[in-house]
């Protein structure tokens, strides 16, 4: 295959006052790779809340009033490789770490600084070359739409669960809240690992999702808004060894509540708002909770992750809601946005 001389990529304008509805299609020109580098046709990404977030410039001030090229998550097929280059060759399909900089261990300011769709460009673009260690090779019965969906949310979810401190074991009690990408990736992790999982939705259309999936329990917030106590009821008292927050604080308290003694709230998101109760501290304390805050993973989870994936492909089924062509990027935010999905927005980048 020749190397391509221009790429289509997406772009968020500095100064955009629609968030994502000022995105635009503009051609660029591939850049000559260097040494380190593998050059990759990009044919699937997936998209994530923050995204959005960095669209409409509610994530950070640092990003706000910048030229953005969006996305961090995406599978695609090495197409050359830089002459230092042996563990690639063209032909390969693979997908980038969120963060090409964060190979192991705990994150840093630099792996963050690295990481794709921010400050760094990020994969809603035709060709993209990445440097050759932050690549892992997409299992071998994925398409290229399932493998996108694998950077953020599912590595995000696996680390949760399997970071350190209390990773999960068979017999657990794993709580998810919502049926969002990481969510729907840690029902599948939770119940591959031979725990039981609580699921909350405020739609009873996606908790059947939620229990053809595996879910053992399932709660309709709207109809139980006091669902911590439902979560005590379910326990017998006891509480989950296991929560998986994407909420914020709307959600926190009722999280902390829900756990076990000495279980683990892992915090992912920030969906909902609300006041922060001022006992929620002795609330922790109490309870002896571990609250971890996580932020995705590292190139060598990413690899582990694969392995359990790879052992039990019939319970890790990637969940996407909806695929969207390239041209149709907008409207795959527009849809993201209305949080009406179960599992992952895919936009599909080039053919397979």
């Amino acid at each position: 295959m020749s190397i391509p001389q221009k790429s289509r990529q997406y772009i968020l304008p500095a100064g955009r006052k629609e968030g994502y509805k000022n995105l635009t299609i503009t051609e660029v020109e591939v850049p000559k790779l260097k040494a380190n580098d593998v050059l990759v046709k990009v044919h699937a990404a997936s998209l994530q809340y923050r995204d959005l977030s960095i669209a409409n410039e509610f994530y950070g001030p640092g990003l706000n009033g910048r030229e953005i090229v969006p996305g961090s998550d995406m599978s695609g097929e090495v197409i050359a490789v830089g002459q230092d280059v042996t563990d690639w060759k063209a032909g390969d399909r693979v997908c980038a770490n969120f963060s090409p900089a964060h190979l192991s261990g705990d994150p840093t300011p630099a792996t963050m600084d690295a990481a794709l769709g921010a400050v760094a460009l990020g994969v809603l673009t035709e060709y993209r070359s990445f440097p050759s260690e932050s690549l892992v090779r997409i299992p071998a019965h994925f398409s290229y739409q399932q493998a996108s969906t694998l950077p953020c949310a599912a590595l995000t979810a696996y680390n949760a669960l399997n970071g350190r401190g209390n990773p999960i074991k068979a017999g657990d009690t794993v709580l998810i809240l919502g049926t969002g990408g990481v969510s729907i990736w840690a029902l599948q992790f939770a119940v591959t690992s031979g725990a039981t999982v609580i699921a909350t939705s405020s739609s009873d259309e996606k908790l059947k999702i939620a229990e053809k999936l595996g879910a053992k329990h399932l709660i309709n917030y709207r109809n139980t808004p006091d669902w911590e106590e439902e979560v005590l009821k379910i326990t017998n008292g006891v509480g989950v060894d296991h929560v998986v927050e994407v909420g914020g604080q709307g959600t926190m308290y009722k999280s902390i509540k829900s756990v076990r003694f000495g279980g683990g709230v892992y915090v992912i998101g920030v969906l909902t708002h609300g006041d922060l109760p001022p006992d929620i501290f002795r609330l922790i304390l109490d309870r002896a909770a571990e609250v971890r805050g996580i932020l995705i993973g590292s190139v060598s989870q990413f690899k582990d992750m694969l392995r359990l994936i790879e052992a039990n492909p019939e319970k890790t089924t990637p969940v996407i809601d909806k695929v969207f062509a390239f041209e149709d990027g907008v409207a795959a935010f527009a849809h993201l946005e209305s949080q009406k999905h179960v599992g992952k927005v895919v936009i599909q980048v080039s053919k397979d």
